[in-house]
């Protein structure tokens, strides 16, 4: 997908990254990046942590997230940040909608594999 100022959704591919867990690149630049994730019910997306800040938001479900020392459930409408270096994790417990955002934009999610 190239840098451009417009991204229809039709023009962005569907990564299932984990069992369960899929990923959609949409619009972004070299200092942010907009994805849409979709979590399955009993999926995971396990402990790790990267260099990026993240933000995020939760159209629709509910999924546990661990965000460094803190747990919480999170649901519609319900948002959180996440800075670059902190150890997270999510378990979604229900089919889950999630927009989220990367500063600076994820070279690893620049092409969908």
């Amino acid at each position: 997908m190239a840098n451009i100022p417009f991204v229809p959704s039709k023009e962005t591919e569907q990564v299932e990254m984990l069992p369960g867990i899929h990923r959609r690149t949409m619009a972004f630049t070299e200092r942010t990046m907009l994805c849409q994730f979709f979590l399955e019910r009993d999926s995971a997306i396990p402990p790790h942590s990267h260099p990026n800040d993240q933000v995020g938001y939760v159209v629709f479900g509910k999924v546990e997230l661990m965000i460094g020392e803190e747990t919480r459930i999170c649901g519609p409408s319900d948002s959180y940040a996440i800075p670059g270096g902190v150890v997270h994790s999510a378990r979604p417990k229900k089919d889950t909608l999630l927009i989220e955002s990367f500063a600076p934009a994820r070279d690893d999610y620049r092409k969908n594999p």
